[in-house]
């Protein structure tokens, strides 16, 4: 699902590299010559080689005419990326051909970060917490449902545990289960379940996802839809506790629910759902005010947003789903 940025960069360098060369060499050995000496070469060619000939000569004229805008292009490229025009002093690359090597070269050593390909819905993670899913075949179901903790099944509580793991597998280059966030949390927080309530709070999911390199903060329900959809737009996605004593629309007899959502688009004023709990709505687009209307305000935070990645920052970099799943 996902592909390295590092390599769009990379293919983008590829792509004009043949050109540069191909500009700096010829361009060198015609742009001098007289239009007189140019009627002689073509003069001198044997009548099958004439039309190949032409086309070549067309092509080199073609090269020196846009060798300025391709450059401009370069520097822009490099200008977009925050940086000044580069002095170049190997003198084996010039013209073009310097910009592009030192283009490579920062993206080798990681001074220019590559751009990163747009999200989309094929690219998030939705996974489901139930047994019912699981039995059925459901596509983003797995045997994690059928965990034991404290006299509760996972389906029974697993929503939040559900929530960070896709919000590790879509955003980060990894890929985790359900019940590895589960493991972790045991291994690193202080969550600890009980028989009377063993989801997860909001301090060790906090706790979870900033050890797995994600900035990100609690917050309350603003006082306006507006405010919460400008929160939402600039956001990468959120954990959103939902209950239907708030609001029923989506959710009936729902205590208390944790889901993501990503994506928003602006023309339909809808978001992208990622419901552990029910395979029917998992992974359809809701109005987002049906999502802030339904915020579990007796919750001491009502949502989680998350700001940014960060590889460094990481501490889990767990790898891999060993549990037996139902892959999309």
């Amino acid at each position: 699902m996902h592909r390295d940025s590092e390599d769009l960069s990379k293919d983008f360098a590829q792509n004009f590299k043949f050109i540069a060369l191909f500009s700096d060499n010829l361009y060198g050995n015609f742009g001098n010559c007289s239009s007189g000496r140019i009627c002689g070469i073509i003069g001198g060619m044997k009548k099958r080689n004439m039309i190949s000939g032409i086309i070549t000569l067309l092509l080199v004229i073609l090269v020196v005419i846009f060798q300025d805008k391709i450059q401009k292009q370069v520097n822009q490229t490099l200008t977009n990326a925050g940086l000044k025009e580069p002095v170049v002093e190997n003198t084996r690359y010039a013209g073009i051909s310097a910009q592009i090597h030192t283009y490579e070269c920062m993206i080798a050593s990681g001074e220019i970060l590559s751009y990163a390909p747009e999200l989309t819905e094929d690219d998030v993670y939705t996974f489901l917490q139930g047994p019912k899913s699981w039995n059925r075949g459901v596509p983003w179901s797995g045997e994690w449902s059928l965990h034991y903790a404290k006299g509760q099944y996972f389906g029974s509580f697993g929503c939040g545990f559900c929530c960070i793991a896709n919000i590790y597998s879509t955003f980060s280059d990894y890929q985790c289960s359900p019940l590895d966030v589960y493991d972790y949390a045991m291994e690193v927080t202080g969550y600890a379940p009980t028989k009377k309530n063993a989801a997860i709070d909001w301090g060790n999911l906090k706790v979870l996802l900033q050890r797995m390199g994600f900035s990100c903060d609690v917050y309350y329900k603003p006082a306006t839809y507006e405010e919460f959809r400008e929160q939402i737009k600039d956001c990468k996605t959120a954990v959103v506790l939902v209950s239907s004593a708030n609001d029923d629309t989506l959710w009936k007899k729902v205590p208390g629910h944790y889901v993501t959502i990503s994506l928003y688009d602006e023309l339909g004023d809808d978001i992208f759902l990622g419901d552990p709990g029910s395979p029917t709505r998992n992974r359809t687009r809701v109005p987002l005010k049906y999502i802030y209307d339904a915020l579990k305000t007796t919750s001491k935070f009502q949502y989680l947003m998350i700001e940014d990645y960060t590889e460094a920052n990481n501490q889990w970099k767990h790898d891999g789903v060993d549990d037996y799943w139902i892959a999309p």
